[in-house]
């Protein structure tokens, strides 16, 4: 065997991983991980953003809208930072929290008052219908709008929570760790 390499392992770590597939970035704070919790949230977080989908969807009709289905989604980047802390929630939302916010409120306020522009209240809600050739009859109630800004507003709202106290968190590990040195 002149020029291979052998690698030798030792019964306590032969099953440590040899690949990053899990990970969201390079490095890692060297805190223990758990990799079932991993692939448990990389599994249901999916999911969970389409459930929220569908209650901001089915909201105006049944229980559910932009609030119920922010909430949803919201605790879908909850499951994220509790697997895989501030790195993976920096992966997973490459987009700044006040942007999230500001978008979500803007489009929030611009539902409300563009019904004003053509001689209704504020706040009044039209509804559509159209048939599409593939789809069949789609119905559109301009409620939505705001339910999807309210939504996104949530969403964004949840996101900077996690970062503000997250941060917070991190950094008296970081401290602890170095005391206990």
């Amino acid at each position: 065997m002149t020029g291979s390499t052998v690698r030798r392992l030792s019964w306590e770590d032969w099953d440590t991983p040899r690949e990053h597939w899990l990970l969201a970035g390079d490095a890692r704070d060297g805190r223990e991980r758990s990799v079932l919790l991993e692939v448990a949230v990389r599994l249901l977080f999916p999911t969970v953003l389409v459930l929220s989908l569908y209650l901001l969807f089915a909201g105006h009709n049944r229980a559910g809208g932009g609030f119920s289905g922010g909430l949803v989604a919201g605790q879908a980047f909850v499951l994220r930072y509790v697997a895989g802390g501030p790195l993976e929630m920096r992966e997973a939302v490459r987009i700044r929290p006040p942007v999230i916010i500001g978008l979500g409120l803007s489009l929030a306020v611009l539902a409300g008052l563009v019904p004003t522009l053509f001689g209704a209240t504020i706040l009044e809600s039209t509804y559509f219908q159209a048939t599409v050739p593939v789809l069949g009859e789609i119905h559109l109630v301009t409620s939505l709008f705001l339910d999807v800004g309210v939504y996104v507003l949530i969403v964004g709202v949840v996101i900077d929570l996690l970062r503000t106290l997250g941060a917070g968190i991190e950094e008296q590990l970081v401290r602890t760790r170095r005391v206990a040195r």
